[in-house]
């Protein structure tokens, strides 16, 4: 398959395809005239990074996830252990977006929202009080 099928079965841009290529997340064959070939297993390979990276992994991740993937003698503790550490960076991710939240919401209530100039939003993100 080239680049073009890849990327239509996998969803992913081909700018994308040929990055994970750039860094060895993936590497099909090249044909004579240098076209990328993409095996089947190239095909599974990108749908699961697709999936991984849509879940948040970062690159790194996905690289040792795609590696304990592809090694059938894998201990799932070690799958375990990745997304189990990436589940408490989202945890912190969702708590600083909850006070972030928690944060704009009372700006934006101690705002009259009127023709005046006066605004605690802007005085609350250049860090003033009151």
């Amino acid at each position: 398959m080239n680049i073009g099928d890849v990327a239509q079965a996998t969803g992913l841009p081909a700018k994308t395809i040929r990055y994970y290529e750039e860094i060895g997340l993936v590497t099909p064959h090249r044909a004579a005239n240098g076209y990328r070939d993409f095996s089947d297993q190239d095909l599974h390979n990108l749908v699961f990074l697709g999936r991984a990276r849509s879940l948040g992994f970062t690159i790194e991740e996905c690289r040792a996830l795609l590696a304990l993937y592809a090694d059938k003698g894998r201990a799932s503790a070690d799958v375990k252990r990745i997304a189990r550490e990436h589940l408490v960076q989202i945890d912190a991710k969702i708590a600083e977006l909850r006070a972030m939240r928690a944060t704009l919401s009372d700006l934006v209530d101690a705002c009259a929202g009127d023709d005046r100039p006066d605004c605690p939003i802007l005085r609350g993100l250049a860090g003033e009080g009151g």
